[in-house]
């Protein structure tokens, strides 16, 4: 909604006295030469650089567009800036509060805005997913003719989550999480900064990142935390943010977690030693420790999966799956969801038969062919679909299984070095039980015995 007299009153004293206003706030970049993070979306001649008015542009205007991407990343901001920098004339509605009424007003006060005045009218829609179908079709003729130059901001998937017309009418920007070095960056400038902290307080390595963890990726959560953690230390007399400090303030103990380093590594040992020990509760508290420390979560979904075979393996052929899905969808999700998932196939895991056979019998073949163990493959397996190979004796002689009643030839597969090699020794936990079974079965009805 256009700003009454409230608002803009509101306005001009936070402008005036910026003191009163949150830290994010306050540092929120005022040209996109200052936005941290999403360079991709800053370039010469990008949509956005287009809103505020760089280039001419010639007779194609700046194009509407939806801003996709985490909490914390941007898009508010971003929006901040087009308001700032354009002369435009800048409409700001939240879809939590918004309707089609409100929608039509906007429309309707830029179409005069136009008319009378020549000016054009930037929107900013936040939480744009928020509207139903047919709010959003509201939009749609306004953003057609370009009656209004549309910013839309969305947390949600918009191919899911925005109308297909509303989509196809403007550019879908994505927003890509801020790394730990955006994020380090925008504490040092609001550390330095004449509109932040003015250098009032320090922030030692461990606190900062603390700090980082905490952040996530959210650059809005990484402010409001350093400044409720500067507010703390200068209460107490100190000019120094100290890890106790933060620790106190944001409710969340420093996780002791180098992710570059040892303790990366050692957990990361612990967790899957649980589980092969079947310590579902140690498993569990590994986990937490990795996931609160901010590990990538594919990391520890690629330690899962490789213990589902190591360890498990066929004494529950259901833990491979299990671990592959909570792979794919920790892959879709991310965190804090993917917390869940995580959880899911690490208690599975923890709580499943255990066998190692499928481990042994791989690298016992792998052993003896690294030793040179190994031998022509048997004229009769060999292939016979090209011209000539029956006149070397390849394919004669075999037999194939599906015309015996039991499905089973007794014929040499292995080379004459190896067809007395058994690999396999399945245990006779859970489901490898009934492998144990099978195997010896197989194996006297392939015409061999025990070595």
């Amino acid at each position: 909604m256009e700003p009454d007299l409230f608002t803009a009153a509101a306005e001009e004293r936070q402008e005036k006295d910026p003191a009163g206003s949150p830290l994010a706030v306050r540092m929120r970049p005022r040209t996109l030469d200052e936005v941290v993070g999403q360079q991709h979306l800053l370039k010469a001649g990008s949509p956005l650089r287009r809103l505020v008015g760089e280039g001419s542009g010639g007779p194609a205007g700046p194009s509407s567009v939806i801003l996709w991407g985490p909490p914390g990343t941007g898009k508010t901001t971003l929006a901040y800036v087009v308001s700032k920098a354009t002369d435009k004339r800048f409409v700001e509605l939240s879809a939590i509060t918004a309707g089609v009424k409100e929608v039509r007003a906007v429309i309707d006060g830029a179409r005069r805005a136009i008319g009378g005045f020549g000016k054009e009218t930037v929107l900013f829609l936040d939480e744009i997913h928020r509207f139903s179908k047919a709010q959003q079709d509201s939009l749609l003729p306004a953003v057609e003719n370009r009656w209004v130059t549309l910013i839309a901001a969305t947390t949600e998937n918009p191919y899911f989550s925005v109308i297909s017309p509303l989509l196809s009418r403007s550019l879908l920007l994505t927003l890509e999480p801020l790394t730990d070095d955006d994020i380090r960056g925008l504490l040092e400038r609001a550390l330095a900064d004449e509109r932040g902290l003015k250098n009032a307080v320090t922030l030692p390595g461990d606190t900062e990142e603390h700090l980082l963890r905490i952040a996530g990726g959210d650059a809005r959560r990484a402010l409001t935390a350093l400044e409720a953690a500067a507010g703390a230390a200068l209460d107490q007399g100190e000019s120094e943010i100290t890890l106790s400090t933060l620790e106190q303030t944001v409710d969340r103990a420093a996780v002791k977690y180098d992710r570059d380093g040892d303790q990366h590594y050692d957990v990361a040992s612990a967790l899957i030693k649980s589980i092969r020990g079947s310590d579902v509760d140690a498993a569990l508290h590994y986990l937490a420790r990795m996931i609160e420390a901010g590990e990538d979560p594919r990391f520890i979904a690629r330690r899962l999966m490789i213990s589902a075979s190591e360890d498990i393996g066929l004494a529950d052929p259901n833990a491979l799956p299990i671990a592959v899905a909570a792979a794919q969808a920790v892959a879709m999700i991310g965190f804090p969801e993917a917390a869940l998932t995580l959880s899911h196939a690490t208690i599975a895991l923890a709580l499943a038969p255990k066998s190692n056979a499928a481990t042994t019998a791989i690298g016992a073949a792998m052993e003896d062919v690294r030793g040179g163990l190994a031998g022509p493959v048997p004229p009769h397996l060999r292939d016979g679909h090209y011209k000539g190979a029956a006149k070397l004796g390849h394919a004669q002689g075999y037999v194939y299984p599906h015309d015996l009643p039991e499905g089973i030839a007794e014929q040499q597969y292995a080379p004459d070095a190896l067809k007395d090699r058994e690999y396999y020794t399945p245990g006779r936990h859970g489901a490898e039980a009934r492998y144990a079974d099978a195997v010896e079965w197989t194996r006297k009805r392939l015409g061999r015995r025990r070595s």
